[in-house]
């Protein structure tokens, strides 16, 4: 199929690479020129595992390339995939600029029938709009799809090429179809393509990921209360996670979700419920509990240090991503742990194996923050050291070599990746999320 992909950015990215993969002749359109010039180059402007070696071989192969021109795109193209950004307003909806944007540009350059495909994830009613604004600049026939993504950033590739399921919003069987017969390579093991109406579609993209969120900040308020009581958080997860109605997934406390989709996702349906006068108590709760989260270990440290005694500390921080496996730091909880941090006066040595670029051009200067090129190096003269993101690599560090590095072995686990009593027996103080402190 010749399909046009509009934006590379994560999900365009992913999806057209993906897509060429399985034998389609795809295009990715992005306005930024720098962009398609790197691409082109094949550097990529994102990290996620294996997608580099994705994109060369389908260049190299013709079946993917890059343009700024939409036009060519739009004419050579019988299925168009809107894959742009949709940031958040501050009332929390949906900005749909850019979409609206390709939407007029689609309808001024088509030159024949077209499936469009809504792959943004944007609120309820936008398809509709998307149709709307199409029809009013071309004569010719277009059918608008809903396809939400479901794609876990670090583990994108594999859930786009083996996905649980694919949700596809139509208007008619024949787009139906078309859509099933896009999606059949990557669901030969029988996962289910589920076609429902548009609208049904749009809201299925927001329900799973707030669903999701609620489960997260459940087992952080959970974790909390483990610690009042003396309870091991650990031990509870695995009490309730192996009930089958529960399941395991999500299930893991720690210092609060972020990344592009949980928040945005929760903010933007407690918006449309308020479009629509529905007061959707859960997910303001759900919304309310992770900003607090975040905070828990800011207040584990003031505990400990004190408000004063913070200032003029140095303070290790591993991890600035919002989750391994990725450079995104949008929401990352280290991005309320360091702001804290630097208003209580300590100094951070910071350090992420890929993400402390898009930290620092989101986080900004700050005369007391630095960056380090290895983990060791940011525990030099630590007093105490924050995990922020559970990298593999921070499972099995040289217990020895930090406590020759740092100043005071003292440890902050926001992700529960060491054992209590191990570390107890390494001399280590040892605060984590859930469970009894050690020293």
């Amino acid at each position: 199929m010749e399909i046009a992909i509009i934006g590379s950015g994560y999900v365009g990215l992913v999806a057209g690479a993906c897509f060429a993969e399985h034998g389609n002749d795809v295009i990715c359109v992005d306005k930024d020129a720098s962009k398609i010039d790197a691409l082109l180059k094949g550097v990529m402007p994102i990290y996620e595992p294996g997608l580099s070696d994705l994109i060369t071989r389908n260049v190299k192969k013709e079946r993917l390339s890059f343009t700024t021109s939409l036009k060519d795109a739009v004419e050579k193209s019988s299925i168009i995939f809107i894959a742009v950004g949709t940031p958040q307003d501050e009332d929390g909806a949906a900005d749909l600029t850019h979409v609206l944007d390709v939407a007029r540009g689609i309808g001024t350059y088509m030159n024949g029938p077209k499936i469009v495909v809504d792959k943004s994830t944007v609120p309820v009613g936008t398809a509709a709009k998307v149709k709307h604004l199409i029809s009013t600049l071309t004569s010719h026939p277009v059918e608008l799809v809903s396809n939400p993504e479901f794609l876990k950033e670090g583990a994108a590739i594999d859930d786009f090429l083996k996905p649980d399921r694919v949700v596809v919003g139509v208007e008619s069987e024949h787009a139906g179809h078309v859509m099933k017969e896009l999606y059949a390579p990557f669901v030969r093991t029988n996962n289910p393509i589920l076609v429902m109406d548009v609208v049904s579609a749009e809201m299925t993209k927001y329900a799973a990921n707030a669903m999701l969120a609620v489960r997260v900040s459940f087992m952080n308020e959970i974790s909390n209360l483990c610690e009042r009581v003396g309870a091991d958080v650990n031990q509870v997860r695995i009490g309730i996670g192996t009930d089958a109605r529960i399941g395991m997934p999500f299930l893991f406390p720690g210092i609060g979700y972020g990344g592009s989709c949980f928040p945005k996702d929760v903010q933007a349906l407690i918006r449309t419920g308020k479009d629509y006068d529905v007061d959707l108590k859960i997910s303001v709760a759900t919304e309310e509990a992770n900003k607090r989260q975040k905070r828990v270990m800011t207040e584990k440290l003031v505990n400990f240090f004190g408000a004063e005694g913070l200032k003029g500390k140095t303070i290790a921080v591993w991890g600035l991503a919002f989750k391994p496996n990725t450079d995104d730091t949008r929401e990352a909880p280290a991005l309320v742990v360091c702001s804290d941090l630097v208003e209580y006066g300590a100094t951070i040595r910071a350090y992420d194996p890929e993400a402390a670029q898009t930290f620092k051009a989101r986080f900004g200067n700050a005369p007391k923050l630095s960056y380090t090129a290895t983990n060791y190096e940011a525990l030099e003269g630590a007093d105490a050291l924050v995990i922020c993101t559970e990298w593999g690599e921070f499972r099995n560090p040289s217990f020895k070599k930090m406590k020759e590095l740092m100043k005071s072995p003292v440890i902050f686990d926001g992700r529960n990746i060491f054992d209590p009593k191990e570390m107890k027996e390494l001399g280590f103080v040892y605060n984590s999320i859930g469970r009894p402190a050690v020293a």
